[in-house]
């Protein structure tokens, strides 16, 4: 029985390669129709990023921008307690940290002429997730409108030992 089954796929399994080899040909775009020629261009316009340093010396230090803008998305690198130097503030307490990565967060929104109604994203990183918990209610302040999506991760430690929260962002900006 299965010698009489195999030629009836096999010629099953040829038709259909013929039958889809004739479907792609035909929907291949032809050079002409009707004796004129179809032309498409497309262009593409890349975006030039915009990168931002909210403090030069420490993030050419370090090795990063604080901000890049491409199109309308803004990538923002966490945000922690600093001083404009780089020195650790606040130290050993997460809510006056929290209220100054937001402040920072605020000058790069600004910056680009957004505001937190425009984030997206907000990734937050503690050394103390019991404390972040406990702070937690001050985004409401931040975010009048709505939350953005996001992720809270308790880590074992940030750049600098003193540092207790990271705050990263994603935004849109509208038209």
């Amino acid at each position: 029985m299965k010698n009489q089954l195999r030629p009836w796929t096999l010629s099953t399994i040829c038709g259909l390669i013929s039958l889809l080899m004739f479907s792609v040909q035909s929907c291949e775009p032809k050079g002409k129709e009707e004796g004129q020629e179809v032309i498409k261009e497309v262009v593409i316009q890349a975006d030039e990023p915009e990168y931002f340093l909210l403090r030069p010396a420490v993030e050419q230090a370090y090795g990063y921008s604080h901000a890049i803008k491409i199109g309308n998305s803004i990538k923002v690198s966490g945000a922690v307690s600093m001083d404009d130097e780089g020195n650790p503030t606040a130290i050993g307490d997460l809510a006056q940290q929290m209220k100054n990565c937001y402040a920072d967060l605020d000058k790069i929104l600004k910056h680009f002429g957004c505001s937190f109604d425009d984030v997206v994203v907000e990734n937050i990183f503690t050394t103390h997730m019991p404390l972040l918990l406990e702070n937690a209610a001050y985004r409401a302040e931040i975010y009048k409108n709505n939350f953005p999506t996001g992720t809270w991760v308790g880590v074992k430690e940030l750049a600098l030992p003193e540092f207790m929260i990271e705050i990263e962002l994603e935004v849109h900006k509208s038209d």
